[in-house]
This record gives structure tokens, C-alpha cells and sequence, in this order.
């Protein structure tokens, strides 16, 4: 009897101990601290589970799932770009999360990962300085070079919202995109970040900004002088990601973790706080902000553009050379 007595307390033990591993969850992410303040209580008080994260700048969080590729520490892969997350889908594992038929299909667009959050590439223009009849519409209104120096962007070789939103000309305009994309660029005003971008629209120093709809959102919500603008030749909508790691230490807690993010709880929050889209079909909308299907909306092939990345750069670059930029 003490023998048997033994037995049922070590076992007792071990599975308190994988009880504890279970409740754990690690996450890489490169989410605004902000956010991550809100999250972490959020998980716990809605899935009892401890959320340990390490906060790192998006390349960074790839670096180091691939440095620790043979003995995995983090569990998952917690909002970065969708780029960057298709190039290196090699250290993800696929997942099917229990909500899987409430995401739009317009997300549904990666190789072991999966969508968490909805961005899409917009126009920010001053309402101020801007006057009625130069409102552009679209892409092809920003090679007017009445714009020149007016037009607020970061650049692809330095931002990956700036590589979507180069895509997102090529992707309109088929073959006639580049030279599109050169008149663009030709009145650029670079920003040094993306996030600068609607900032110097905001205060004047742009007329027009090439920025993400959450980035523009906030300024519209802050009461600025800007206005946002959906090209009428259609916008990349796309997600940033969110992905299991393969050998994931604590993998059934990975996967809850996942389920919880892309649960309705999760997106609303995300929605009220960040001004993202959601992913999932009933999530709502931003206030103030057109539903998803009253926007012409273009399908981005994450894999084709992360294929391409290195030529399209090359390409950018040249052309910022001859244009003197």
C-alpha cells in the first residue's frame, strides 16, 4: 500500500508539473507596448493562462526563432509582418485554429501562419492644405507633379508597410506599374519610418501621406486635419501574422494561445486599441471606417512577394538614384 501510495503521488506531482508547463505560454513579439499591456491580463483572465513575451523589432523575432531552430524557445510567433513570417515558414508549425471558418477569406493567405490582425494600405491627406479639386482618388493622381515634394512615404528597402504599398502599385497596374510607381516616387517626401508618415501630413509638412489605414486612423481619431482616402484602383488587404513554432516547448498552450488571439474577445480588443481590422468575418469594424466589402480590395500573394523582394528593391533603389532622391 505505501508502494502504491508512492506511485499515485509522483504521479500526482508530474501532472501538476505538465498542468504548470501547460499554463505557460512564450511569445516573440513585436507588438507596441501598449498593447502587450492590455494583452497580457486579457489571456489570463480569459484563458488562465501566464503569457511570458519577449518584445523585439519584427527581423529581430525571426533571427532569433531561426538561431534557436534546433532547441526552440518560444512557443509562438506573436504579430509581425506577413513577409516575413511566408519567407521563413520553414520554422513554423501549421496549426488549424477551432475558428478557423469565422476568418475572412481574404486572409487566408499563409504557409504555416496564420492571420491576426487586418492592414490595409490607404492614402492620409491634409483637408487643410489640400484643396477640393486636387483630392486625389487614387494611385495615379499622386504622379501629378504638382505633388512634388508633397507626397509623405517611407521606402521599401527600409519598411515593410513601404515594400506592401509598392506591391500594391505594381499589383493595379499590371504592366504598366512600374512606371506608375516611378511618377509616385518622384514627389516623394521621405519619412524615415513609416509611423512618421501620416505625422507629417498631421503637421503640414506632407499634403498627402502612402501609409498604413491604422497609422492614419489614429490621427483621424486624434481630431487632426487629415482625412483618409481609399484608391479607387484598389488596395492591398492583407494580414500581419501570427504562427505556432515548430518544436513549440508548450505546444497545447501555443495552440490555446492561438485560439484566444483570433477569438472575438481578442479582435474587438484589438480593434478598440490598435484601429485594426479584424480578421474574423463578425468582428467589427473600426468606427468611423467603411466595411471591408465597400473597398476595392486586391489579393496579396505574400510567397510571390517575398520571392521577388530582393529585385524590386534593387529596382527601387536604381530608380532613387536617377530621380536624385
Amino acid at each position: 500500500m505505501r508502494k502504491l501510495a508512492l506511485v499515485l503521488l509522483l504521479l500526482c506531482a508530474a501532472g501538476l508539473v505538465m498542468l504548470g508547463a501547460q499554463a505557460r505560454v512564450v511569445a516573440y513579439t513585436a507588438h507596441e507596448e501598449d498593447i502587450i499591456a492590455g494583452m497580457v491580463p486579457l489571456c489570463k483572465a480569459e484563458t488562465g493562462m501566464v503569457l511570458e513575451f519577449v518584445k523585439l523589432a519584427s527581423g529581430d523575432v525571426i533571427k532569433r526563432v531561426t538561431a534557436e531552430a534546433a532547441n526552440p524557445q518560444c512557443d509562438v510567433i506573436w504579430s509581425i509582418g506577413g513577409e516575413q513570417l511566408e519567407a521563413n515558414s520553414g520554422v513554423l508549425e501549421k496549426y488549424i485554429p477551432k475558428d478557423w471558418d469565422k476568418i475572412d477569406p481574404v486572409f487566408k493567405v499563409g504557409t504555416n501562419w496564420l492571420p491576426y490582425t487586418g492592414i490595409m494600405n490607404v492614402l492620409v491627406v491634409n483637408t487643410q492644405l489640400v484643396p477640393a479639386g486636387r483630392m486625389p482618388k487614387g494611385w495615379a493622381d499622386l504622379t501629378d507633379p504638382w505633388w512634388k515634394g508633397k507626397v509623405s512615404s517611407a521606402t521599401p528597402d527600409k519598411s515593410g508597410s513601404s515594400y506592401m504599398q509598392l506591391s500594391n502599385v505594381l499589383l493595379a497596374f499590371k504592366d504598366k506599374g512600374w512606371d506608375v510607381y516611378e511618377g509616385i516616387l518622384a514627389n516623394f517626401f521621405i519619412s524615415t519610418s513609416s509611423g512618421a508618415v501620416p505625422k507629417y501630413v498631421n503637421d503640414g509638412e506632407a499634403l498627402v501621406g502612402i501609409t498604413l489605414e491604422d497609422n492614419a486612423y489614429r490621427y483621424v481619431q486624434g481630431g487632426g486635419p487629415v482625412k483618409i482616402v481609399y484608391p479607387v484602383e484598389g488596395v492591398i488587404a492583407a494580414p500581419d501574422g501570427i504562427a505556432m513554432v515548430k518544436g513549440a516547448p508548450h505546444p497545447e498552450a501555443a495552440k490555446k494561445f492561438i485560439d484566444w488571439c483570433l477569438s472575438p474577445s481578442a479582435q474587438n480588443f484589438l480593434v478598440d486599441k490598435m484601429g485594426r481590422r479584424p480578421v474574423r468575418v463578425d468582428g467589427k469594424t473600426p468606427a468611423g471606417l467603411p466595411p471591408l466589402k465597400q473597398v476595392k480590395t486586391l489579393p496579396y500573394n505574400f510567397a510571390e512577394a517575398a520571392k521577388n523582394k530582393d529585385a524590386y528593391v534593387k529596382k527601387f533603389t536604381d530608380l532613387r538614384m536617377e530621380l536624385g532622391l
